[in-house]
């Protein structure tokens, strides 16, 4: 790995984005960037070791070419302080299977046709209140899917695009609260334990430290769009109490097309920590992959593919 690649994910600022001879400068004077420098501290050397080790020693499968992923962390709102934690694991994940090289990029200057068209994958690192300062910069984004590239997007991925309801749509839904916090343990059932993006999880329902959102169902795509992964287990009192309009489901993460996209979402990545899962990273390398298009599976809208037997999560440990 370049060190220069690795530099923004320990927390430092002044550096550029490389690619095709082309260098993204980031302005001191942007807000954002003074806001990055306070709240981003270079990250432990243990808190390094933890996430290298928790980081799959390989892929599920060999890229088919040369692949290469743009990591966006930007945020026009909240901040999560998981951001470089997640910088830096996606990055140990490329490095460690060659799977894939990522870059990082928090100007919006890195959406245009042809800074994109060294790209197979956009990843949306805990991004918030994206808005596109041009048309033309959202239409690249959208183009970019639409045309057969992929989108992957960790935790607050779905608290944009309030302006821009297409990409909004492309995402799978927008954020509206998040009823359990990052303070308590939650259950997690999974919709259809076969699939190939959930052999992290053995086939079992399991319990996690996080914080899960709920989506505003004005926004949110549904199963008739989305291929559920996995949810909530509402059938758990510790989980169904915290919801103040009933039991529902309350999806976690999905992968959907788009065009001839592909796209992956999981709302894991809230706290610092779950970079340190190794479960938890294996689901979202396998994720990467797929929106990638390295790794087959089906995307069926859960509406229209067969019902399929939830693994409920166990009882609390």
């Amino acid at each position: 790995m370049s060190p220069l690649r690795l530099l923004p994910a320990l927390g430092l600022s002044s550096v550029l984005l490389l690619g095709m001879g082309v260098a993204f400068a980031q302005d001191p004077a942007d807000p954002w960037q003074q806001k990055k420098a306070k709240l981003f501290k270079p990250l432990s050397d243990a808190v390094q070791a933890a996430i290298e080790t928790a980081v799959p020693p390989r892929s599920s499968v060999k890229a088919k070419q040369p692949r290469r992923v743009l990591v966006f962390y930007r945020c026009e709102g909240f901040v999560h302080r998981s951001i470089p934690h997640a910088n830096l694991a996606v990055q140990m994940m490329g490095r460690k299977t060659d799977a894939f090289t990522a870059d990082l990029a928090d100007t919006y200057d890195v959406f245009t046709p042809e800074n994109l068209q060294q790209y197979d994958c956009i990843l949306l690192n805990n991004t918030t209140h994206m808005q596109f300062p041009k048309a033309e910069q959202e239409a690249a984004f959208l183009d970019f899917i639409a045309q057969g590239k992929g989108l992957a997007g960790f935790h607050a991925a779905s608290d944009n695009f309030g302006k821009h309801p297409k990409c909004r749509a492309m995402v799978g839904g927008q954020f509206a609260g998040h009823p359990w916090g990052a303070g308590g343990t939650w259950a997690f059932k999974l919709d259809d334990p076969q699939h190939v993006l959930n052999q992290a999880f053995d086939g079992k329902g399991f319990w996690h430290s996080d914080e899960i959102y709920q989506y505003n169902p004005d926004t949110y795509e549904g199963p008739q769009v989305l291929r559920l992964l996995v949810s909530l287990d509402m059938a758990k009192q510790e989980v169904a109490k915290r919801i103040n309009d009933g039991p529902r489901e309350v999806p976690v993460s999905w992968i959907r097309t788009a065009g001839k996209g592909r796209v992956f979402y999981t709302n894991f990545g809230h706290r610092e920590d779950t970079f340190e899962n190794p479960v938890i990273l294996q689901h979202m390398l396998d994720g990467i992959q797929y929106a990638l298009g390295d790794l087959e599976a089906d995307a069926t809208p859960t509406a229209d593919a067969p019902t399929k037997q939830p693994a409920a999560a166990p009882e609390k440990p």
